[in-house]
């Protein structure tokens, strides 16, 4: 390898058991390129928390190409940046950062890696009407990806009603027509009859541990989608499971969102085959 190595990071609290360094440095190698991907965990750093502006500021004098960035940051970045891509200025958070020419872009790959992940795994599932559990930064992904996908009604829920408000106005403004609507939780969203869940909440983390709704909420003919991936099978997957309903787990996100943040960083396109091998190696 010749070429001038290349330098990214995944900025977040928590994230030790990413598998998204291994899956950029195994594409790179295929490919040839010369790249060391680095995680900038902000509950571990040895000198204690840091801002996020401080660290961004780090990583240009360092040299990096670009961030990844992860929970809690998604929606914090956004004030940080010089220019923000339209896809992510329309779910309201930014999940990758280029830095090039003295200059931040955001960009949101988690919106086109999910979209992905769902017409493989759930295709032909109804999409009549979908409750999302989650209004932060992955829920605005997860949300516009939905109403791509054909989702005719989407309920929000969210702990922050403010917060599901908001971005059921964002979606609104984006998606003309389209019916996005909030419930206060997820037992008065299931009321009204619902076709699939998606969890693009922490909960079913070793830090959040436990379900994001009540089991007795779940049955056959449900779908059920999560965006955690670690564990890959969630409390609430097993749930959804032993309640007969359809699941996807949160590798296919997981996979193509780097896919997609691979190309914005290198300009190269990554074997997606070498991408999801190197995930599924990493183990359950």
């Amino acid at each position: 390898m010749t070429a001038p190595l290349r330098l990214l990071g995944l900025v977040g609290a928590g994230i030790g058991a990413s598998r998204t360094p291994a899956m950029h440095e195994a594409a790179a190698r295929r490919l040839g390129l010369s790249l060391s991907y680095r995680l900038i965990d902000t509950a571990t750093l040895p000198r204690g928390p840091a801002d996020l502006a401080t660290l961004l500021r780090a990583a240009e004098l360092m040299g990096f190409s670009g961030l990844n960035i992860t929970h809690p940051f998604k929606v914090e970045v956004l004030g940080l940046l010089d220019e923000i891509a339209p896809g992510a200025a329309r779910v309201g958070a930014v999940n990758t950062v280029v830095l090039s020419d003295g200059l931040r872009r955001g960009h949101n790959t988690d919106h086109s890696g999910f979209a992905a992940a769902f017409a493989r795994d759930l295709a032909g599932a109804p999409r009549g009407r979908v409750l999302l559990l989650g209004a932060g930064g992955a829920g605005g992904a997860v949300a516009q990806a939905l109403i791509e996908q054909g989702v005719r009604r989407l309920v929000l829920v969210d702990p922050a009603a403010g917060r599901a408000a908001a971005l059921a106005a964002r979606l609104g403004a984006a998606n003309p027509g389209a019916a996005v609507e909030v419930a206060p939780d997820a037992a008065a969203a299931a009321a009204g009859g619902l076709d699939g869940v998606v969890n693009a909440t922490p909960a079913g983390t070793d830090a959040h541990p436990g379900l994001p709704l009540a089991a007795g909420l779940l049955h056959p003919g449900l779908w059920v989608a999560d965006i955690v991936y670690f564990p890959r099978r969630t409390a609430l997957l097993a749930a959804a499971e032993a309640a007969g309903c359809r699941v996807m787990d949160g590798a296919g996100m997981a996979v193509y969102q780097a896919v997609a943040a691979f190309r914005l960083f290198t300009g190269a396109e990554p074997c997606v085959g070498t991408m999801r091998a190197t995930f599924e190696a990493l183990g359950p």
